[in-house]
């Protein structure tokens, strides 16, 4: 089975999205994460979920988890302000990582090698520059579970 018959639309953003947007696209819809795009519609990177959680969390607190439990401010209240009037593009490591992506003929053997040596839920299915949809982890094990 080649990539572009295992690809499925997905949402993606523009790096100058609304962050809050699209933490919220993430969470109605329960991604794992969701392909970045830059204005002509070209996949740049993939912004994990985790990222945007993590994103939330003070730095003090990630260093050491149990401060956590002093902090009284409610998640939704903190999601509204570190989010509000920021670009996803903030959201992206300064550093850009490499693009999960897959070439549309690539196997399940390489979509799945891609995925585990980038750590990355989603790979982005290209041919040439056009994005032809999204390979999430879940979907690649459903298929590679899938009876023959």
């Amino acid at each position: 089975m080649q990539a572009s018959e295992m690809a499925e639309e997905f949402p993606v953003v523009d790096m100058d999205s609304d962050a809050l947007d699209a933490a919220r696209l993430l969470a109605e819809h329960r991604l794992p994460g969701i392909v970045v795009t830059d204005r002509s519609g070209c996949p740049q990177s993939v912004l994990p979920a985790s990222e945007v959680v993590r994103f939330l969390v003070p730095t003090y607190v990630q260093d050491d988890p149990s401060l956590a439990g002093v902090l009284n401010e409610s998640m939704a209240d903190r999601v509204a302000d570190k989010l509000g009037g920021r670009k996803v593009r903030s959201l992206l490591p300064e550093e850009p990582a490499e693009l999960p992506r897959v070439n549309s003929d690539d196997t399940i053997i390489e979509v799945a090698a891609i995925m585990a040596r980038l750590h990355c839920p989603l790979v982005a299915v290209m041919q040439d520059r056009t994005l032809l949809g999204v390979i999430s982890a879940s979907r690649l094990l459903e298929l590679a579970l899938a009876p023959r």
